[in-house]
């Protein structure tokens, strides 16, 4: 059963301007990548489709639906909501990179594939209910998470997210909601500012979010061996998730302008180990990630690749 790897050219088309750190030339950096590991040949291509607006509404606010409506039909180049740049494709192409993940959970859910990995733009994280920020619209993962328990009758989701950035928005959509697990590691103090230690969830949620923040400069030691190896492992023995979505933010890799994280190729191979090791244990092996952050564009491919390894190692 081979893995499928979701893309398409489209996803370029979401325009961020000139010298934008979120540039459409990521996607064709990591399908670089991949090509030239000879990575690629290993999955099974999947095309994605556009995600509907009542998947999107099982995260968002109808208001927030409607004003990133208006603002991309104004010709508007910056979402009003936030720091997040807009073109004339942005709606289209953001409801494309959320029914990508979809497309993913539909192939790992009816069992036609075990794995999935979505070559994406924009990421999603940082977009909470009400507000698209970070460069995100809507949020993805969240999206995907939804809707594997509306559609595919899953009880309970981790999402992983391993960006350098903390992953606000996913965790304001679940912090009061038991059936979503989100374990977020990131540099703190940064952007955006969220993720303390203590933020551990509220009211049925309580003990389902699990943010594990370190400072600049942090590697291998903490954030694969210690959060993942040991804090998220001993978590999900109690926890037991039937599906795992994995926030696959690439800019905590040593060198990215926009994180000073020092992760290498071959840390990402073992977070994605970890992962995928934890599928086997309590999910039945069923995992699917997203991309996210990741701005250095050599290092992206790099990172990517090696997590695109890992996917296909076993």
């Amino acid at each position: 059963m081979k893995p499928v790897l979701i893309s398409d050219l489209a996803y370029q088309k979401h325009d961020t301007g000139f010298g934008h750190p979120e540039q459409p030339s990521r996607i064709k950096a990591v399908h670089k990548a991949l090509d030239k590991a000879k990575l690629s040949e290993g999955f099974r291509k999947v095309e994605p489709r556009l995600c509907e607006d009542a998947d999107i509404l099982r995260c968002h606010t109808e208001n927030y639906l409607a004003t990133v409506k208006a603002d991309v039909a104004a010709g508007a180049t910056n979402l009003r909501t936030g720091d997040t740049t807009i073109g004339k494709e942005s709606l289209n192409v953001a409801k494309l990179a959320a029914g990508g993940l979809l497309a993913a959970v539909d192939e790992v859910m009816t069992d036609k594939a075990n794995r999935g990995f979505c070559v994406s733009r924009p990421p999603g994280h940082h977009a909470t209910p009400d507000k698209g920020m970070g460069f995100c619209l809507f949020n993805n993962a969240a999206i995907a998470a939804r809707y594997a328990q509306q559609k595919h009758k899953v009880g309970k989701v981790l999402i992983v997210d391993w960006d350098v950035h903390h992953g606000n928005g996913t965790q304001d959509i679940f912090y009061e909601d038991a059936s979503v697990f989100f374990f977020s590691t990131h540099q703190s103090p940064w952007y955006p500012g969220t993720g303390a230690l203590e933020e551990g969830g509220k009211g049925k949620g309580l003990g389902t979010i699990m943010n594990r923040p370190f400072p600049a400069g942090s590697g291998h030691d903490a954030i694969v061996t210690s959060a993942f190896g040991d804090d998220l492992a001993k978590a999900m023995t109690k926890y037991r998730p039937e599906l795992i979505i994995i926030s696959a933010g690439f800019d905590s890799r040593l060198g990215d302008p926009l994180g000073q994280f020092r992760l290498t190729d071959d840390d990402f191979e073992a977070l994605t180990k970890i992962i995928l090791d934890l599928a086997k244990e309590h999910a039945d092996g069923k995992v699917v990630s997203v991309l996210e952050g990741g701005y250095d564009l050599n290092g992206l491919g790099k990172a990517a690749a090696a997590h695109a390894k890992s996917i296909l190692a076993d």
